[in-house]
């Protein structure tokens, strides 16, 4: 007997990527997602070719359709450099897609290992997950560097809109030939928002909170986190961190950085764009593998999601794929993420069946993986340089092995 798809009631944006994990992609999409459910896909394509055709105007329509729809799930892209530019014959070195999707939707990045019990932590301590929200609005993802020629002064210059006077900042007296420099911003608004949304999941999740500057040197920029973060915490979330037993704490990033191998785990860290970006990769990777990880992008208020496969578009297997190999280490970081996207989608509407897929999806892979059957980046964490083609499985193969379960699952 033919089995009813899953409705999904509204459209889900998604955002293709490039190289590898575009291909991976389309296959998740078309085994995983299209058999079981039935939805409006809002399709962009992100990757690089289209966006330099577009003149990156494809990266700015799916951010604001992600604001029109509420739900969006992305691929991987390149940001690419001057071999990148070389390589596609591109316009110009195009920003980062996430740096400006992010900054449209002034969210938060949320990263956290999933934990499987077959696979070992590098930090054999570590018993629960540690999540890293990172600020993903302004700071060196959307700042203006630039090379500076010749001897002179470099001035900041702030004229207030409608007139008034302006404030100038002097900054460096150059000397040299050559010499760098940047210039990068926040603002209160999304810094409260970025408050809002750390304490909003530790409160969900009934986990310590403890936020990590360099306000010690930036007193200015840093500061302002510091003095906001209390400012939200002192007037909505202290009495309910207290209600459940969690805390807040101010650190140094030095502090934060020795900090978790002190303990073990069970807790959220939020942080500046740039400082959170590297936290959450190497806590994740101390966990295990970062093909093992949640990645999503939570707007202010709740309004609307991103889920978000780990970065990185992986070249080499790419080219491995275009011949006919079937390579590739961020499968299952892939479907992770492909899931993980739809648990919004059913709490905002929809629900039933819907609200229960992503984790059917979850817990048929890491019953895949708990039983020994890994894919590429999981074998190679096991068994590193002596890594050969037997032990582990190709993306085709490593998802036809939970293909068979989430039916089962979903179906029963």
């Amino acid at each position: 007997m033919a089995f009813q798809k899953i409705n999904v009631a509204n459209p889900i944006v998604e955002m293709d990527g490039d190289e590898m994990t575009r291909v991976i992609w389309k296959s998740i999409k078309d085994k995983l997602i299209l058999p079981f459910l039935e939805l409006d896909i809002k399709y962009y394509d992100l990757g690089l070719p289209y966006r330099d055709e577009t003149d990156d105007k494809v990266t700015t329509d799916s951010a604001e359709a992600t604001l029109k729809y509420n739900v969006a799930i992305k691929c991987a892209t390149i940001t690419p450099d001057e071999a990148r530019v070389k390589e596609f014959g591109l316009k110009q070195m195009w920003k980062s897609p996430n740096g400006t999707i992010r900054n449209i939707l002034n969210g938060t990045v949320f990263r956290e290992p999933i934990l499987c019990k077959n696979i070992p932590r590098l930090v054999p301590g570590w018993t629960k997950a540690i999540c890293i929200g990172r600020h993903a609005f302004g700071d060196q993802y959307r700042a203006t560097d630039s090379v500076i020629k010749g001897a002179g002064k470099l001035t900041l210059v702030f004229v207030p809109e409608g007139g008034g006077e302006k404030t100038e900042l002097k900054v460096f007296n150059f000397k040299g030939e050559r010499s760098v420099s940047l210039t990068m911003y926040n603002t209160d608004e999304s810094i409260r928002s970025f408050a809002e949304a750390s304490m909003t999941t530790a409160f969900e999740k009934k986990w310590a909170l403890y936020l990590s500057t360099k306000n010690t040197i930036l007193k200015k920029l840093d500061g302002r986190f510091k003095d906001i973060f209390q400012e939200v915490f002192g007037a909505k979330w202290k009495l309910k961190f207290g209600v459940v037993g969690i805390g807040y704490k101010l650190g140094s990033l030095e502090i934060r950085g020795v900090n978790p191998f002190r303990g073990e785990g069970g807790y959220e860290g939020p942080a500046k764009n740039y400082e959170g970006n590297v936290q959450s990769i190497f806590l994740v990777q101390g966990f295990g593998t970062l093909g093992l990880e949640a990645f999503f992008l939570v707007f202010p208020g709740g309004k609307a999601f991103e889920a978000e496969t780990t970065p990185g578009t992986v070249s080499r297997p790419f080219w491995v794929s275009s011949k006919g190999g079937g390579t590739h280490p961020k499968s299952q970081a892939s479907l992770f993420s492909r899931a993980k996207g739809f648990t919004p989608r059913a709490k905002m509407g929809g629900k039933g069946k819907l609200l229960g897929f992503p984790e059917k999806v979850g817990a048929s892979f890491l019953g895949v993986i708990g039983g020994g059957k890994k894919a590429q980046g999981l074998a190679f964490f096991f068994q590193g340089s002596k890594l050969s083609k037997k032990p582990f499985l190709n993306p085709g193969e490593f998802i036809g092995s939970g293909a068979t379960g989430v039916s089962e699952k979903i179906f029963a």
